[in-house]
């Protein structure tokens, strides 16, 4: 599941979700650090201390998340299912065929939560056979007739009704309800969206709509029966073996997965989808969309095909199941979900023609696919070795990014990967595999993706490229449909490099933190260089590391490199060369998972630029130029020669330092001439979008004609930054008769250079076409829509300031996706003067039952209350 997997950003001139590429997708989130553990001190014979420390040990063990112990193996699920859409149930009867794992056993337990179960029996050769059970809402536990031994075999039926929006809510940063199956527009009460459902099961919410063993240490094959509305389409695991027309509307959909996986990733999917037929050496690779995004999704998921192929060479393991759809589904849980041969992603991959110009979506795609090897073919046995799965999503990323972008573009995506990690770390610092968490959902955070997935790749350049990928291939094919821990991935590098891994597994996987590196370069002997590295972090908490790490250095266009290994706290290290070098490069690459502190000159970063033959490190040469020598015109100079670079994310970094810093206009050579090519004929889009939006700075009057044209640019990123860049101009004369050309379009670039221009310019009569807007706008186009909606109806409240309060109320207090109620409750409070929104909001808050909304909304009516 992806991060970006996970959890979404946007950012105006970039656009830039954080998702599920996130992952599964995350909003920011907050734990607390994991409690040390304590170990008796003997010298602590009686008293508070010592009942104290007992209470904290034994408190520890109470809260140790073992995996699921196995008193009975699945090995195979039948359901046969249909849908009440008025109630939103699911009408279900399941047939599970089970064994005893070891020991002999007289009671079945499954996860079943919040059914309604009618009927339960054994079946036998002469029938079936009525079982006695019990059942909490969560658990229902049969009484068999007679003590079964791991020789036998039997079957149960279950008939039941399940209730998915029964005690639902809760999630986490990656997946943000808990309702395992999820209806949507179920009675068409709303005009603008289709009626779907769809399931997520991960990490255990599978158990919301058929009964079973719902722990990632189990798996089985399945089978699945889906009655539903003839003119739907439905989706499933695994291969479509039959569809039978039932003459009353309806038809049965029999999908068959016989390949064992994991109970959370069986799926459903239905609704009216167009199919995108694709192939792989033979094997169905579809996509399914709505009707209004096919030509779309031809764009976003061009690449899919060539992503199996890559993973498949690259591994050295075939891609391991029958086919691999992709889907698009409304109002989704997460970023994506990896279901054995079904991946579903979130409605921002429903792209238009012209929108999917754009399409950045490929390191979601990427990540969701891998999972079909790390977390679907081998699977973590429990949610505290999520990373088994997570780290391999994340990582997948760079790899793509690597074959298909090359390796500055992979470098600089894992660079921002680990910049979450530390964010996140200044909140919490946990081992990576950890065994104390109050719920599953809990794992899914930048540790488990971001911090795993760079541990990786530092494993991959440790160990050269043949080792690493050779490891991978052993630890698949010796794992193949089974579940794992994390020794298990250890072993598999111990086994194929004869190397003892304890040392690197022990400190990065099973420790909290990262190393706190401080260094200094002696260049008084410059043919002989003397390297001291200290770490710093807190060891009371924090490992001391050993860590491979690489030095570099250029002479002459050649790059030179070696690899050393800090193991102690202070280390000093003697470079000897057989020329002068007077700029060292310590993990140029930025490889290392480490906050580095240095003292490093202006001349030092001007040599780093002007030489470096990687794009990260040029991109931080020229970042620290211009925070720390910024009224140096000199540097300011060579900080313009970054728009000719090579590398995309340079220049764009280049025009927003120059945006940044209008006194450096003169500085630099040509400037508006070498912007006005970049915002014609750049082959990046996002740096055309910032050549624009910086010339409208330097003379917005001068470019009007410019701007006018590029309005027609097929990317949206041209066009918007063109048509905000045109009526932000006061001296156009025609703006009111521009905007309103561009009144239908519904893609957010453009609909918000308009609202933009309606919200500062204060113009009535625009209250009707903020209201369509708003229902036309989903996912994270409306999320970014919201502040500007709540905005002009405060300005002008008789444009519609009452319908606009109802919307907002509504949005807030009932909207699928967290982060959309969070941007509704805050466009609220354009209007919180008003006691009746604030009691509205107050009440709203009260009943959100999302921990991370409800403590967005309660910082807001917090923050209100105190100030008035």
């Amino acid at each position: 599941m992806k991060d970006c997997k996970s959890y979404l950003i946007l950012v105006l001139t970039a656009f830039v979700f954080w998702s599920c590429q996130t992952s599964k997708t995350m909003l920011v989130d907050q734990e607390e650090v994991e409690e040390p553990f304590f170990e008796l001190d003997t010298a602590v014979a009686s008293g508070p201390e010592r009942t104290e420390l007992i209470r904290l040990l034994e408190d520890k063990i109470e809260g140790y998340q073992a995996s699921r112990q196995r008193d009975f193996d699945l090995l195979h699920t039948a359901l046969d299912l249909s849908f009440d859409y008025e109630n939103e149930w699911v009408l279900g009867t399941a047939e599970l065929t089970l064994k005893p794992y070891f020991f002999p056993q007289n009671e079945l337990v499954l996860d079943a939560k919040d059914f309604e179960v009618h009927h339960y029996a054994l079946l036998t050769d002469d029938g079936e056979q009525a079982l006695n059970f019990r059942y909490n809402g969560r658990k229902l536990t049969s009484y068999l007739p007679k003590s079964f031994t791991r020789e036998d075999t039997l079957k149960v039926r279950i008939k039941y009704t399940a209730m998915p929006n029964e005690k639902a809510g809760g999630g986490s940063r990656a997946i943000t309800d808990t309702k395992g199956l999820y209806f949507i527009n179920a009675r068409g009460e709303e005009p603008n969206k289709p009626t779907q459902i769809w399931t997520q099961g991960e990490t255990e919410h599978n158990s919301k709509w058929f009964p079973t063993i719902d722990t990632p240490n189990e798996r089985g094959t399945q089978e699945i029966r889906l009655t539903v509305d003839a003119d739907y389409r439905t989706l499933s695991n695994g291969l479509l073996q039959s569809s039978k027309d039932n003459g009353d509307g309806t038809r049965t959909d029999h999908w068959l997965m016989d390949l064992p996986h994991a109970p959370y990733l069986a799926a459903v999917v239905i609704g009216d989808f167009v199919e995108i037929q694709d192939e792989w050496e033979g094997m169905q690779v579809n996509y399914y969309v709505e009707k209004e995004f096919e030509e779309g999704a031809k764009k976003v998921f061009a690449h899919t095909s060539e992503m199996i192929g890559f993973f498949s060479e690259l591994l050295g393991v075939r891609y391991p199941w029958q086919r691999y759809d992709q889907v698009v589904v409304r109002d989704f849980v997460s970023g994506a979900m990896e279901n054995t041969t079904i991946s579903i992603f979130m409605e921002e991959l429903n792209l238009t023609a012209r929108e999917a110009i754009d399409s950045e979506w490929d390191g979601i795609i990427a990540h969701e696919l891998f999972h079909q090897w790390f977390g679907n073919y081998v699977t973590n046995e429990s949610w505290a070795n999520l990373t088994l799965n997570e780290a391999f999503g994340n990582y997948a990323e760079y790899l793509w990014y690597e074959y298909k972008k090359g390796r500055d573009d992979a470098d600089m995506h894992q660079v921002a990967e680990m910049e979450q990690y530390f964010d996140e770390s200044r909140e919490k610092q946990v081992d990576l595999v950890r065994f104390y968490h109050e719920d599953g959902e809990d794992m899914f955070d930048s540790h488990s993706y971001a911090k795993g997935g760079r541990i990786l790749h530092m494993l991959r350049r440790h160990l050269g490229e043949d080792a690493f990928f050779a490891s991978l291939k052993h630890y698949l094919e010796k794992h193949a449909f089974s579940a794992v821990e994390v020794h298990d991935l250890r072993l598999a590098f111990e086994e194929v490099t004869g190397m003892d891994m304890n040392w690197y597994f022990n400190q990065w996987f099973l420790a909290s933190g990262h190393p706190i590196l401080a260094y200094e370069v002696d260049y008084s002997q410059p043919e002989n260089l003397l390297l001291t590295v200290a770490q710093q972090q807190d060891f009371t908490n924090t490992p001391l590391y050993r860590i491979p790490f690489k030095v570099s250095w250029y002479h002459q266009g050649q790059r030179y490199e070696k690899e050393l290994v800090l193991d102690k706290a202070w280390q000093q290290f003697a470079i000897q060369n057989e020329v002068p070098v007077n700029t060292l490069l310590v993990d140029e690459a930025k490889e290392i998972l480490a906050e580095k502190r240095s003292y490093r000159g202006k001349e030092h970063f001007i040599h780093q630029y002007r030489s470096s033959q990687l794009g990260v490190a040029r991109y931080e040469a020229l970042d620290s130029l211009a925070t720390y020598y910024a009224e140096d015109m000199d540097v300011a100079a060579l900080i313009g020669k970054g728009l000719d670079d090579e590398f995309w994310a340079i220049r764009e970094l280049v025009i927003m330092k120059i945006s940044q810093h209008p006194e450096w206009l003169m500085a630099i050579e040509r400037l508006e001439d070498r912007l006005y090519e970049m915002a014609d004929n750049d082959p990046r889009h996002t740096v055309r979008l910032g050549a624009i939006e910086l010339l409208s700075l330097i003379d917005g009057e001068k470019y009007a004609p410019a701007f006018m044209r590029w309005m027609n640019h097929p990317s949206y990123y041209v066009a918007g930054a063109a048509l905000s860049a045109y009526l932000e101009e006061e001296s156009n004369s025609n703006r009111d008769e521009i905007a309103a050309r561009y009144e239908s379009e519904k893609n957010i670039r453009m609909v918000v250079a308009l609202a933009d221009y309606y919200l500062s310019e204060e113009i009535s009569g625009k209250g009707e076409w903020f209201h369509e807007k708003l229902d036309v706008l989903t996912g994270q186009a409306l999320y970014y829509y919201l502040g500007y909606y709540g905005d002009y109806f405060a300005k002008l409240p008789q444009e519609g300031a009452p319908k606009a309060i109802e919307q907002l109320q509504t949005l807030a207090g009932a909207h699928r996706a967290n982060y959309i109620r969070i941007a509704a409750f805050i466009g609220l409070f354009a209007f919180i003067d008003d006691s009746s929104v604030l009691e509205k909001a107050k009440e709203i808050w009260n009943q959100e039952t999302d921990e991370m909304a409800k403590r967005y909304m309660e910082f807001f009516i917090s923050s209100y209350t105190e100030e008035n």
